[in-house]
């Protein structure tokens, strides 16, 4: 597990910057056939070694898709919109997830029989690379980087996602040239000024811990279930479905929450960094709560409420790297991801740990919400008005003058 988080984070920059040369029309397509060869090779290991170094290329597969598709919402949403498209980015991705948790139990336990212990599982695996490579054929063909440059977008559509009526869509004007784009592929980044920026280290404190504590679900939280509650694989399976769905309702209704408050307050401390604060200090107290419940259905309910909770949140940190890293997006949003996932990669080592240590779950359920307190307060202390540039100790000169200097003349 820690090994596809791993790689999966040291290759967010690369990929993203790739993302935005190629632009999501071919990035995403060729990420999404990569992760899915890893998947149906993984059905091949016959080592630790091979099934390590499969779920690695599974990592870098994956690592430009979030990127990618951040800078497509930028581009396609309104920014009173983008927070129920990233909403809906997270939360479709928890439908996989959840889908994936009860089709492997169940798949599990009606192949073994049929197949064998050596086989079912590498089947489970075949079964979970055609998705993919399904969808990256359709999505190439129906998919544009830009707007103006789909045929199904109307002058209407156009002006609400720009926000003005001065420039016409494609269908109402020329095709729009290469050269523009050219020139935002060139744009030079200014890593200095973006990495010595205070907003960005809080937005990838909160990932860091947030992603930790939804790690949870995905990796330890059947077994959790099964040594602890006495619950069956397939049963396991099913309850780790709950949390997960939760954080698809969670998902959605938070990214169109979060829109509606921006849309009525103009105000990004109540829309982003309000809204995360409040559901991820709410969803550590329900995981507290979870710890006193002997009932296991009610126990994984109370939880998953929880889930819901730090759900609402998640469009939040999406949406805010599209509103502070503007024309930066990509790169920001992969800091924030591979900082997330270093979170994530951490987590499953550490649960264990925890178990020698302590001889049982209760430090682990301890841990698992404090992570969500942390990232409440990282998200505390962010300021969300302006870009990640404007809140840097460093500003960079434009490229070819000079070298970078301290700003001193504005507080961090």
């Amino acid at each position: 597990m820690s090994v596809f988080f791993f790689s999966y984070a040291l290759c967010q920059i690369p990929t993203a910057q790739l993302s935005q040369r190629w632009g999501s029309r071919a990035a995403l397509p060729i990420f999404m056939v990569i992760s899915s060869i890893a998947t149906a090779l993984t059905a091949f290991s016959g080592s630790l070694w091979a099934l390590t170094i499969t779920r690695g290329f599974k990592g870098i597969g994956q690592a430009g898709l979030f990127p990618a598709c951040t800078m497509t919402i930028a581009k396609w949403f309104p920014k009173t919109g983008r927070g129920f498209g990233t909403g809906a980015l997270g939360g479709f991705m928890s439908v996989g997830g959840a889908v994936g948790a009860w089709l492997t139990g169940v798949m599990l336990e009606r192949l073994e029989p049929a197949v064998g212990r050596g086989w079912s599982w590498r089947l489970v695996f075949l079964v979970f690379s055609l998705p993919g490579l399904l969808w990256a054929a359709g999505f190439w063909a129906w998919f544009r980087n830009e707007p103006g440059q789909h045929k199904s977008v109307n002058a209407a559509e156009f002006d609400l996602i720009r926000g003005t009526t001065e420039t016409p869509p494609a269908a109402a004007a020329p095709a729009p040239t290469a050269a523009p784009v050219a020139a935002d592929v060139r744009r030079r980044t200014p890593w200095l000024a973006l990495y010595s920026s205070p907003a960005l280290w809080w937005i990838c404190g909160q990932q860091t811990f947030r992603a930790a504590g939804y790690m949870f679900f995905t990796s330890w939280f059947a077994t959790y279930l099964q040594e602890t509650r006495g619950v069956t694989i397939a049963r396991s399976g099913l309850l780790t479905m709950l949390p997960l769905l939760a954080t698809v309702i969670g998902s959605l209704l938070g990214g169109a929450t979060s829109d509606l408050i921006l849309k009525r307050t103009h105000s990004l401390n109540l829309a982003r960094k309000g809204m995360a604060v409040v559901c991820q200090t709410l969803c550590a107290a329900l995981i507290g709560a979870a710890f006193f419940i002997q009932e296991t259905n009610l126990a994984v309910l109370v939880i998953s409420l929880g889930s819901f909770c730090a759900a609402l949140a998640g469009p939040c940190a999406y949406t805010i790297t599209i509103d502070m890293g503007r024309e930066h997006v990509a790169t920001v949003n992969s800091t924030m991801n591979m900082c997330g996932n270093l979170g994530a990669w951490a987590f499953p080592i550490a649960v264990p740990v925890l178990l020698r240590q302590f001889g049982n779950w209760d430090a682990v359920l301890i841990v698992f919400g404090g992570t969500y307190l942390v990232s409440a307060a990282f998200w505390l202390i962010l300021n969300p008005n302006g870009n990640i540039l404007d809140q840097s100790l460093i500003r960079e000169a434009p490229a070819g003058i000079g070298k970078p200097r301290m700003d001193t003349d504005k507080h961090g």
